[in-house]
């Protein structure tokens, strides 16, 4: 590759290099505890939450730098709604996940609501979210814990013993059937790259350096399937991650293949121009924030299943779990632009560097400074090349 396509290459996939070389970095200082197989599975299990809400966050942000201070509370709330019906009430499993799914998909709508048609500021309207909903919870709860004692739920949401996809052969010590699974993803993802890059060479679009795409191509499948032959050694596939594939794989989806994603990313780059072309700007404002509230739904579900219990407590700066992933995954801060598989190497960073230093035992006030400093760098980055660009 020449220089020029060497500089393409880096500032195209900044943070993937950036997530490789602060594993390393972990590796090398925990002696490569943070790579053994359970504490991958922990990665994904602590981190389940941060991806539903960051893919439901990156909406809100594309259409204009805009975010959700609520989710947190919203996660609280519905998780207190759920385990009161399933354990106190007795509500059969299944009506009080459709419960938990409409109550945050009302939300979402309220909160929405104003946001599109009212106009009131979405910081203003979530921000009130944020303490009408952890107030909720509370009342809910009287203020105590509620145990999940349901297997069924805890295990079709990742909490349980029994939480992962059997193998299908058989198998005792090495899921096979997560293997195969690892491998079938990595052929379809080098279809993928190998098909859309022929495609936008008969029609004559930029197609970029073809050793750039092998390069990426070859690292990511090597990663996918260590990660796959992780998590094999283990237990195989966490029903966490496949909730999480779900999500990503729909979203993904939504927002690069689909009219509807499009209108997303074009609020967020020139609202006027995009109301004057005949999209309905107010609509698509509501329709983020809906979401987000669907999505906050399944979060709590995953939280109270992973945690087997419904606390006041749960959901505490998730919000800025999910902002923070939003924007160190390439997310701009003033709306257009970002993607999902952006957004989730941007969470598995977060999830990576929070390990990491548990590991290591640094003290949790440090790393939360380190957090912090991880988020104003990213920001930092997408403001100065936006310069460098105008």
């Amino acid at each position: 590759m020449s220089k020029e396509n060497v500089m393409e290459f880096v500032k195209k996939y900044t943070m993937i290099i950036v997530l490789l070389l602060v594993t390393a970095f972990f590796a090398w200082k925990t002696g490569g505890k943070i790579l053994l197989p359970q504490n991958i599975n922990n990665l994904i299990a602590q981190n389940a939450y941060v991806f539903v809400l960051a893919t439901g966050m990156l909406l809100c942000i594309l259409t204009g730098g805009n975010i959700d201070l609520s989710v947190g509370s919203v996660v609280c709330f519905v998780g207190a709604v759920g385990a009161t019906l399933m354990e106190n009430k007795g509500v059969n499993v299944w009506v009080s996940i459709l419960v938990m799914l409409l109550v945050g998909l009302a939300i979402g709508a309220w909160q929405g609501f104003w946001i599109a048609f009212v106009h009131v500021p979405p910081f203003i309207t979530t921000l009130a979210g944020m303490l009408v909903f952890r107030g909720l919870s509370n009342v809910v709860l009287n203020g105590m814990t509620i145990s999940i004692k349901n297997e069924m739920f805890v295990n079709l949401f990742g909490g349980g013993a029994d939480c992962y996809i059997p193998d299908l052969f058989g198998n005792e010590g090495f899921n096979l059937t997560c293997m195969i699974a690892g491998v079938i993803t990595v052929t379809i993802f080098v279809i993928i790259q190998l098909k859309g890059y022929l495609t936008r060479k008969s029609k004559g679009y930029e197609t970029g350096s073809f050793a750039a795409l092998i390069v990426k191509t070859v690292v990511l499948s090597a990663v996918i399937l260590w990660f796959a032959y992780s998590l094999s050694k283990y237990k195989g596939i966490p029903t966490a991650l496949v909730w999480v594939l779900v999500i990503v794989l729909i979203y993904g989806y939504i927002t690069s293949m689909t009219t509807t994603g499009r209108y997303f990313y074009a609020v967020g780059g020139n609202e006027k121009a995009t109301k004057l072309s005949g999209i309905n700007t107010n609509k698509v404002y509501f329709l983020a924030y809906a979401n987000m509230g669907l999505l906050s739904a399944l979060a709590g579900m995953l939280t109270i299943a992973r945690m087997t219990s419904a606390q006041p407590t749960y959901g505490q700066n998730y919000e800025m779990d999910a902002i923070g992933s939003c924007f160190i995954g390439g997310a701009s801060a003033y709306g257009g632009t970002g993607t999902v598989p952006g957004v989730i190497v941007g969470a598995v960073l977060m999830g990576v560097i929070n390990l990491g230093m548990s590991i290591m035992g640094v003290d949790a006030n440090y790393q939360k400074v380190v957090k912090g400093l991880v988020l104003l760098a990213a920001v930092i980055f997408d403001v100065v090349s936006k310069k460098k660009s105008e």
